[in-house]
């Protein structure tokens, strides 16, 4: 009497198919580390972009401090007359200050406000840069 042979399963199998390869590859963790990593590179990219547009925000906000004071001393030494443009209130500015917002254009006077309770308006476009965005930063 011979030896029984094991019948051996002679089907060709895709590697997601009966044979489990490809689910065993998953499962092994191989590929858990790649996604972790871009995921976490994507979520830095998107925190950075955020931060970018705060900073961007945030030092505009600080132009806008810094030159309102020379606003209010043209307003003080002109007797209550409006500046035709923030370039008359250069010489009121402190050395080294400049009336830019954070992407480099001028910030922009409006006096007298069309506002309640305010003389004058002081702005930046923001980001866009155009008149009137929904992203202007005022004060």
């Amino acid at each position: 009497m011979q030896p029984r042979r094991l019948q051996s399963d002679r089907r060709i199998f895709f590697p997601w198919e009966g044979s489990g390869r490809l689910r065993r590859y998953f499962a092994m963790g191989r590929l858990a580390p790649i996604l972790v990593l871009i995921l976490a590179a994507g979520f830095l990219m998107w925190v950075g972009a955020r931060e970018r547009a705060a900073a961007g925000e945030r030092r505009t906000r600080v132009s806008l401090n810094q030159v309102r004071p020379a606003v209010e001393r043209y307003f003080l030494e002109s007797e209550g007359s409006c500046p035709e443009s923030v370039q008359d209130i250069v010489p009121f500015l402190p050395q080294g200050v400049w009336p830019k917002d954070a992407w480099g254009r001028p910030l922009r006077l409006v006096c007298p406000s069309v506002r309640p309770g305010k003389i004058y308006v002081l702005m930046s476009d923001g980001p866009d840069g155009k008149l009137g965005g929904l992203d202007r930063i005022e004060y």
